[in-house]
Parts: C-alpha cells; structure tokens; sequence
C-alpha cells in the first residue's frame, strides 16, 4: 500500500507541470555538438557563432563544424577553429555527433546520417514534410526538438521573439528600399513634406518592432489587430499614443487605400494565419504600395500573397509590389545568428550541467513543448494525427523512467 502511494506521488509530480519536479541528473556531461552547413543557398544564418563557441568548449564540450558552415554568416572556418572547434570535410561527420544544431530540419539524406539515440534540434516546419521523415525519426529512436517552440521558464518563445524583432525592423527597411524606387518616396518624413502612411496588420511583436522602426524614421503608421488587448499592449510598449484599431471591412478598407506600405503581421493562433486583406481591398491600393506579408511562412493575411525567396522576393499584382519571404531573417545572417547564440549558448551548457538532453527535458517542464519525437516515439500529438503515426505523451514516457 505504502509502495502505491509513493509511486502515485512521483507520477504526479510529473504530471503536472504547476508543480515543481524533483531533479534528477546524472551530474554533469560533456555534449558533442554538430554544426552542419545548411545545403540551401538561401539561408545564411548558423545557430552558433564563434564567440558561442569559444563559450561552449571553455565549459567543456566539444563542437564540430563542417567546413563553410559559417561562411553565409560572415563567419570564417578560421574564427571557429580558433574558438577550439574541429573542423570536418562532410556532412557525414558533422551529423555524426551527438547533438545536431541546425536551422533548416534535416532533408532525407541528412537524417539518414544522423546517429541512433542522438538529438537534433532545427526548426520543425513539419507542413512541408512526409511520413517517412517521422518514421525516419522513430526508427533511430532520435530525440527532435523544433527550436521555434522552446519556452523559457515564464512560458515565452524565446527564438520566435529574437526572429520576429529582426522581421519587424527589417520590414520597414525593405519596404523603404522597394517604395523609393517604385515611388521615388523617401519612406517617413521631412519637413514641409506629408509622411508616408504605414498601416500595420497584427499587433505582435512583428508589429511593435516594425512600428519603432516607421515611427523613427516619421513615418504616420495605423495599426489593426483582431484582438483589443494586443493593441493597448503595442501601444504600451511604443510608449506613445498611436493609431489602433480593431480589424473591420470599412476601417482596415479606408487605411489601404492611402496606405503607402502595408506589413501583414497577424500570427497564426491555430493553423493559418488569418486572411484578413481581399484581393478587391488590393486593387484600391496606391500604384507602387508595397506590401511585406510577414506572415507568409503561416499561409499569408494577404490574398494576393505568394511565398517569395530572397532571389526572386517580388512580383507585382494590381499595381503593387508583394514581398513575401517566409525567412527575413536570414537577409541579416550574422545579426540572427549572434540572436539565435544568446538563446542556445546559456541552454547548451544547462544541459551539459544537468547531464544531457533526457535530464534536461526531464527537470525542465518548460522545455516539454519543443520535443516532438523522443527515444522511438512521436509526442506530437497534431504530426501523429496528420502522419497516422502512434502518439506517446512524452509526460507519460518521462514518468516510465523514474
């Protein structure tokens, strides 16, 4: 009876995640940890820039990059060397290890050599994958964790928040670069002339940084939302008073027709992102308008949007330039890649301390939401539904080990 009840009470304390859960580590391990270069030529971010590195093998880990992994970046093999990485010459080497860092996920060839029982941790992006990607994950009982999920301890997203600061600054300056030669407009203001009109859709954190950057340079930016509460909170973040309202035909309608550049930021609550502007609301916009639908990678607000890459990033519809790159990001490869290193380096050496991804996982409940397939199985519950794969509540596998 005795023996019941305290095997009941260490289930709970896995159960639920309001209470704190026992520690348990195996002391601390040294992580070996893989740098691949990312086969597309589009992406020119790296999830560890040397400085990380240096960070990383001080506390005794070791790292291992394949040769030009950092090049996009501005990152020479030399600085990573320097830093106390070891460079290899394939792919093969670099998937060896046991923790794989990456942004892109693995293509088909790539997790082929990736070890059994290693980890890798990459964007997920799972609506462009096949079922045998996922079985390809159970069958080497590989643990996978979609870095655009973690949480930190007060439930936020930490890397989605240092892409999305990045996406919102940039988005004003793209769109500046694409109204000046549409236009001949300088985006924003100068004396005895009227500003441009910004009208930004979503009030997330695209949004805020998108907003800071319009208003800096003097541009008159409105900004709609669907929810009340997100607009007073962007107004309490700029610190000043703003044009806000809530999404509607008439009001959002009006604002596009004067609106010299639109930035479509309204994130995905579920699923897609909600499609919000009409194809008819893009033909009463100004010739040369220039939209930056942000949201794209979610399905796009914009009816008229189509996913773009950083080669060919526009077209013309109705008169109006759409930019719609999924990962804007990585236009500024080594300003993304110095964000994405002050999340991963601190988490890293946790792990290592903690003694390895399961402890990790284990001890960290916050860190629960970012595994989507662990030791052989899916603990996605949305990817095994969609894949007709067999669920495991990863809550239910961590408590099998205690």
């Amino acid at each position: 009876m005795g023996e019941s009840i305290s095997k009941k009470t260490e289930y709970q304390s896995v159960l639920e995640p309001q209470e704190k859960p026992q520690k348990v580590s195996k002391g601390a391990k040294s992580l070996t940890i893989g740098l691949p270069k990312e086969q597309s030529d589009l992406e020119h971010r790296i999830c560890l820039t040397p400085d990380a590195v240096s960070v990383l093998v001080k506390n005794g880990n070791e790292i291992v990059f394949e040769k030009g992994a950092g090049d996009a970046a501005h990152f020479t093999d030399e600085m990573y060397q320097k830093a106390g990485a070891k460079m290899v010459y394939s792919p093969d080497e670099a998937f060896a290890a046991n923790i794989v860092l990456k942004i892109d996920p693995p293509t088909a060839s790539e997790l082929e050599l990736m070890k059994p029982e290693s980890t890798l941790i990459s964007a997920m992006q799972f609506t462009g994958q096949n079922k045998k990607y996922f079985e390809t994950l159970v069958k080497k009982r590989i643990t996978a964790l979609a870095f655009e999920a973690m949480q930190d301890k007060v439930g936020n997203y930490p890397i989605v928040r240092a892409m999305s600061e990045i996406a919102g600054s940039s988005s004003i300056l793209i769109a500046s670069e694409y109204l000046s030669r549409g236009q001949g407009t300088i985006l924003g203001g100068v004396d005895g002339v009227p500003p441009t009109s910004v009208v930004i859709i979503g009030a997330g954190t695209v949004a805020e940084f998108a907003a800071r950057a319009a208003i800096g340079l003097g541009a008159e930016i409105k900004v709609f939302d669907i929810h009340l509460y997100r607009l007073q909170r962007l107004r309490y973040s700029i610190g000043r008073s703003i044009y806000t309202s809530i999404i509607d035909s008439e009001n959002l309608t009006d604002a596009l027709k004067t609106a010299d550049v639109v930035v479509a930021a309204l994130r995905a609550e579920k699923g897609l992102s909600p499609m919000v502007v009409t194809e008819d609301m893009v033909k009463e916009m100004k010739d040369n308008a220039v939209i930056i639908d942000v949201a794209i990678d979610q399905g796009g607000c914009i009816e008229t949007s189509q996913m773009t890459n950083h080669k060919n990033p526009t077209f013309r519809k109705h008169g109006v330039v759409h930019y719609a790159v999924p990962n804007i990001a990585s236009r500024v490869g080594k300003t993304a890649s110095h964000s994405l290193s002050n999340i991963f380096t601190p988490l890293l050496i946790k792990t290592g301390t903690l003694g390895g991804i399961d402890e990790m996982i284990l001890t960290n409940h916050w860190f629960l939401k970012a595994v989507y397939a662990f030791k052989g199985n899916i603990t996605h519950q949305y990817i095994a539904k969609k894949f007709e794969l067999r669920h495991r509540d990863l809550r239910l596998l961590l408590a099998a080990r205690i």
